[in-house]
């Protein structure tokens, strides 16, 4: 109902999930023979190639175990430090300064803004498997029209980061129970050009964190409740999506 690109089957209590991106199938089942059944079916239709187990996806390289499933994207991380020139930079232990206010830097000295768009572009992309980073990369890319040098400078800064965390990615345990968990929290006023707030939100299934954002609010409040209640309403609406998508795989969930 939620996402067209996904397809289930159930046999009695056994259950197979298909999500299909372009060209590119990614499935799993309870059972083997659910799998087997559907390469068959597949291969018997279309000119298609079994890769076998999930290891990568899309830049996200995947390993599993009887534990749990890690997703990272330590290679693409090494990518973009190479492509930006950035492979022997110090390393930094946080993504920005806790004492950085950026603003629109009227009087700075531009940069290139088409390098600058790449490395936010980048940067966004790493976000998948990041939320450690989340919160900076869509502070920078509020610049990206007329970045400056303490634009770029910012930017680098999460390379720095980067570079000293390559391998930390989102940890999936096996065993986790299956409640639905959102939280939700804004600052008040925090842009400098439009006093506008910026929100951010996260949700676990379990243990198991699922979703992530950090988003500047499309109005000024006016007082911090309602700079927190815009942050809670958008919490909610992800919680809802999550819970009809939660629906599609089998799982229903009253409570939250």
């Amino acid at each position: 109902m939620i996402d067209k690109t996904l397809f289930t089957k159930k046999a009695n209590s056994e259950i197979i999930l298909v999500q299909i991106y372009v060209d590119d199938i990614i499935f799993g089942a309870t059972k083997d023979s659910l799998c087997e059944e559907f390469v068959a079916v597949m291969q018997g239709e279309f000119e298609m190639s079994m890769m076998g187990e999930l290891s990568f996806f899309l830049g996200l390289q995947v390993k599993q175990s009887k534990d749990g499933i890690f997703l990272c994207q330590s290679k693409y991380c090494k990518e973009i430090l190479k492509k930006f020139e950035m492979e022997s930079c110090k390393e930094a232990s946080t993504p920005m300064p806790s004492s950085c206010y950026m603003d629109a830097d009227v009087v700075g000295k531009g940069v290139d803004q088409t390098k600058y768009r790449g490395l936010i572009g980048s940067l966004l992309y790493l976000t998948a498997s990041r939320s450690d980073i989340m919160f900076v990369v869509c502070l920078c890319a509020r610049y990206q029209a007329n970045p400056k040098e303490s634009h770029l400078k910012a930017a680098k800064r999460i390379l720095k980061y980067i570079k000293g965390s390559t391998n930390v990615g989102v940890w999936y345990p096996s065993y986790s129970p299956m409640n639905l968990i959102g939280y939700s929290d804004s600052d008040f006023a925090g842009c400098k050009l439009d006093r506008k707030s910026t929100r951010g939100t996260c949700h676990l299934l379990g243990s198991s964190l699922i979703s992530w954002h950090s988003k500047k609010q499309a109005y000024v409040a006016f007082s911090t409740a309602e700079a927190e209640y815009i942050a809670a309403g958008s919490c909610c609406a992800q919680i809802l999506w999550l819970k009809q998508q939660l629906a599609d795989f089998g799982l229903k969930i009253s409570k939250v």
